[in-house]
């Protein structure tokens, strides 16, 4: 702002133009601030699978491959008072590595096992008629190391 205000012939101070837009509330604070991205990896909560597909993502068949790994989003919402603020939701699909196609998901506010739960039971009902084992590959975060995530995985013996 100061840079445009020097170059329209203005003598500005740059801490002058900066308690202004500060005073008229003109400042964006969503961009102030550098947001930490979000990592689901927490160290081992739990048991961590093995790799099964060690890069090998083509298939030949349907439901053969699915994958799964928890991304956030963020998006801004304006308050009752016209106030903008960050919000953030994580989604959680299981996608058929064959042919890309999500096969289930589930959002929520928050990073956390329910919705991950959710949505593999959904994709465990969705791929019940392939004949063969179907591997689930995550990033291992902790999500998928939790105890009642691999038991539900295990329930079905074609599962890894």
């Amino acid at each position: 702002m100061t840079q445009k205000l020097k170059r329209r012939g203005y003598k500005v101070n740059k801490k002058k133009v900066q308690r202004l837009i500060q005073k008229l509330q003109l400042q964006v604070n969503a961009f102030t601030k550098k947001s930490r991205k979000y990592n689901s990896y927490k160290g081992n909560v739990g048991k961590v699978a093995k790799n099964l597909i060690h890069r090998r993502l083509n298939t030949s068949g349907s439901h053969e491959k699915i994958t799964t790994d928890t991304t956030e989003f963020k998006y801004y919402e304006t308050d009752d008072a016209s106030i903008l603020r960050q919000k953030k939701t994580y989604l959680d699909p299981f996608m058929d590595m064959y042919n890309s196609e999500i096969l289930s998901y589930s959002l929520s506010a928050q990073p956390n096992g329910k919705t991950v739960i959710a949505g593999l039971v959904e994709a465990i009902s969705q791929t019940n008629d392939c004949p063969y084992r179907r591997p689930f590959h995550s990033d291992q975060g902790w999500a998928y190391q939790m105890n009642t995530y691999v038991q539900t995985l295990y329930v079905n013996k074609k599962l890894e």
